[in-house]
């Protein structure tokens, strides 16, 4: 399997499918590079060079104790498009993902990158203060961890109700599917697992929104149970000058798996 070296010596599994122009997809919590199962294949037969990469403590990568904060994240990403030498990438994130994206933005300058896509991204700032109002309490993310410490597959397998809109969807993804994405989520360290939280949640990514200085698509649910669109996708578009907005009406989080044929078609569209 084909591995890279991040800074602190953290091997890195990845996927480089294709050849043509460079997009660099970034997965979500608590998932790996798989979940582009619909996304890659697709891209990287419409002519592009398709690179996705498991985060540190996910998926195949290895397991180091520390480094699940953005700053090391972001010098994560930063080593793959270093390492495979890529230029003019376009980068595409997911939820989490896309806190990746905006601290390399703000972090390395934006080194690179051509454009940028967030998909139902945690930006700019998820937890609710007093100058945030619309964020998300403080106590989500600790019981968050708390769960996760307590029974880590039984909240996973609760939690995927609301990441895939289980009950709400007309047509809801495959028990199949859910029970699929729960296996990859497994195989993520448990510290990872629950640091991420802390990362993804607590994480004030307004000062990085100013540093997003290329084409950017912005692309969020109207109904996402677990990112809510007013917190995050309404607001990061409303923060990089000249975004383009697009709302998936009735979507829930999991845009990549319920909505997979009009994510794809609407990538191509921005990335070509």
């Amino acid at each position: 399997m084909p591995f890279l070296d991040a800074a602190d010596g953290t091997r890195l599994f990845y996927k480089d499918w294709g050849s043509g122009p460079a997009i660099v997809l970034i997965h979500g919590w608590p998932l790996d590079a798989d979940m582009w199962e619909y996304q890659a294949p697709a891209l990287a037969s419409a002519g592009f060079r398709v690179v996705s990469y498991d985060r540190r403590g996910f998926g195949r990568s290895e397991q180091p104790w520390s480094g699940y904060e953005y700053n090391t994240l972001a010098d994560d990403l930063a080593a793959v498009i270093k390492g495979l030498d890529l230029h003019d990438v376009a980068l595409v994130g997911f939820s989490m993902g896309g806190g990746e994206i905006a601290r390399y933005m703000s972090r390395h300058g934006g080194a690179g990158v051509a454009k940028t896509v967030l998909v139902s991204a945690v930006t700019p700032y998820m937890t609710k203060t007093a100058d945030n109002p619309e964020g998300v309490e403080r106590e989500v993310f600790t019981g968050m961890v708390d769960g996760l410490k307590k029974d880590r597959p039984n909240f996973l397998a609760n939690f995927s109700k609301g990441f895939f809109g289980v009950g709400m969807l007309s047509s809801p993804v495959s028990s199949e599917l859910i029970q699929w994405t729960g296996n990859l989520a497994m195989t993520a360290s448990p510290k990872a697992t629950t640091d991420c939280v802390t990362a993804f949640g607590e994480t004030d990514f307004r000062p990085d929104m100013a540093h997003f200085k290329v084409p950017t698509l912005v692309i969020h649910g109207d109904a996402d149970q677990t990112v809510p669109i007013a917190a995050s996708g309404k607001r990061t578009a409303a923060m990089i000058a000249g975004a383009h907005y697009s709302v998936y009406e009735g979507a829930p989080h999991a845009i990549p798996f319920t909505h997979a044929d009009r994510l794809t078609q609407d990538l191509l569209a921005f990335l070509r």
